[in-house]
């Protein structure tokens, strides 16, 4: 069953019709994924992961151009996994199942009942960390990646950031609730016009029937409880550094909490044939959705599929 986007115009330039595909996971929950395109579009095709409280929807706008073809590309099939206990997918009723072992495990499944062998994967935050660890593990499975302002160094003010509104901000009511509510949490580090404000609580509240939510399981930030701050993960610069075969695009946002600018510049120092590219006015994470974010991914997923 097709069902239309619901990405608001000004975020949206393009929207295209995607399939509604519910799955199960292996341990019997149900999970959604939104599925762009055909397999038997030419192009190769494109798994997006989202951030951590964050849904499938938030690709809306990159997805339907990337579908269509955008930037010279040929047109390709788009798969949008909403994790467990985010978006249309089931809660968990075991908080703890809320973890990065268990997630892996739910995309590859997603990608098996798809039919996906072999993608281009773009990551936003957590997603981008999926990303890395699923390329590193799986070095055939990733034909390039794009890794939207996440890197190997978390940054401390990020973490602290993200930990102090998980499962704390209720939900809203209206879109003006749904505004403030972001603006909150986000506006020391995004200039966007009021429409851009408006359009963006939109993806984050509203669900499939039009109606103001939290799109995201609370009991999530029990699941992060132990994120400390002060004593951030551990690097991962050798899963980085063992993805030298795939294509890579760097997204920062301008004013990231979470990807330095030290960092990024690590990450090209060892990774000197990476495309970057910076959203000016956005900090963590960049949102892809205006045409020239979305046009330079475009571009870059156009590039992979001239490698072969």
């Amino acid at each position: 069953m097709a069902s239309p986007d619901l990405s608001p115009s000004p975020a949206a330039p393009l929207s295209v019709p995607f399939h509604e595909r519910f799955f199960a996971s292996d341990d019997g929950l149900k999970l959604f994924l939104r599925d762009y395109g055909s397999a038997q579009d030419p192009g190769l095709p494109v798994m997006c992961l989202s951030g951590l409280s964050r849904n499938s929807a938030d690709f809306g706008p990159l997805a339907s151009a990337l579908t269509e073809g955008l930037a010279g590309g040929r047109r390709r099939r788009v798969l949008a996994l909403d994790y467990r206990g985010r978006g249309r997918s089931d809660y968990d009723p075991d908080y703890r199942h809320y973890s990065f072992a268990i997630e892996h495990n739910d995309i590859f499944t997603a990608l098996s009942v798809s039919g996906v062998e072999r993608a281009v994967f773009i990551g936003t935050s957590r997603g981008g960390l999926h990303a890395l660890m699923l390329a590193t593990a799986h070095p055939s499975l990733a034909a390039g990646i794009v890794l939207n302002d996440i890197g190997p160094v978390l940054d401390r003010a990020g973490l602290a950031r993200i930990r102090g509104y998980i499962g704390k901000v209720p939900p809203p009511q209206s879109l003006t609730e749904a505004v403030a509510a972001l603006k909150r949490t986000m506006s020391a580090h995004f200039t966007l016009s009021d429409d851009e404000w408006a359009a963006y609580a939109k993806i984050t509240f509203t669900d499939e029937n039009g109606c103001f939510c939290r799109r995201y399981d609370p009991q999530l930030a029990n699941a992060i409880d132990d994120l400390d701050p002060d004593n951030p993960p551990p690097p991962l610069w050798d899963a980085f550094d063992a993805l030298r075969q795939a294509p890579l695009m760097i997204v920062r946002g301008e004013t990231s909490d979470l990807l330095s600018e030290e960092t990024l510049a690590e990450m090209v120092r060892r990774r000197p044939y990476a495309q970057t590219y910076t959203a000016a006015g956005q900090g963590h994470p960049a949102l892809l959705l205006d045409q020239v974010s979305i046009g330079r991914i475009a571009a870059f997923v156009a590039s992979v599929d001239e490698l072969g």
